[in-house]
């Protein structure tokens, strides 16, 4: 029997069982009918965090970041491209500190973008600094 997946909708927050072997087919949720997974990060606030970090079955990497941050703005195109090889695999979000500075410092962020891998809940490795694609998906591939 194929393992079902619990896979948060970026859209509306809903927990979807996906079959495991079903993912690289482009579900859809059952509750707002848009895609599970759309190749690019989602936003984080914290209103929907706590419900992406505890309740996905597939790990999800968060891009804490600042929009006055250079190097931020430098790496955010090769986190978007890292979300499109990686996904469905891997969930790819970010999480703007100075809009949501108690997640930021709940998670000791010291320095931006820190790249946090969780899963189930967990936090399972961190990366400060800016990288490029092939080194976000080697990281990832790494950890998870």
């Amino acid at each position: 029997m194929d393992q079902q997946l619990h896979i948060v909708c970026p859209f509306c927050t809903a927990v979807n069982r996906v079959p495991g072997a079903r993912l690289g087919e482009k579900p859809g949720c059952g509750a707002c009918h848009k895609p599970l997974f759309a190749a690019h990060p989602l936003v984080l606030t914290s209103e929907n965090f706590h419900k992406h970090v505890s309740a996905s079955d597939i790990p999800l990497l968060v891009d804490f970041w600042a929009p006055w941050c250079g190097p931020c703005k430098m790496m955010a195109p090769a986190f978007e491209q890292a979300a499109a090889q990686l996904e469905p695999q891997v969930r790819f979000a970010k999480l703007n500190t100075e809009d949501e500075p108690e997640l930021g410092g709940r998670f000791g962020i010291r320095s931006i973008p820190t790249l946090v891998l969780f899963h189930r809940g967990k936090e399972i490795a961190r990366q400060a600094g800016a990288i490029g694609t092939a080194d976000i998906v080697r990281w990832v591939n790494t950890h998870r």
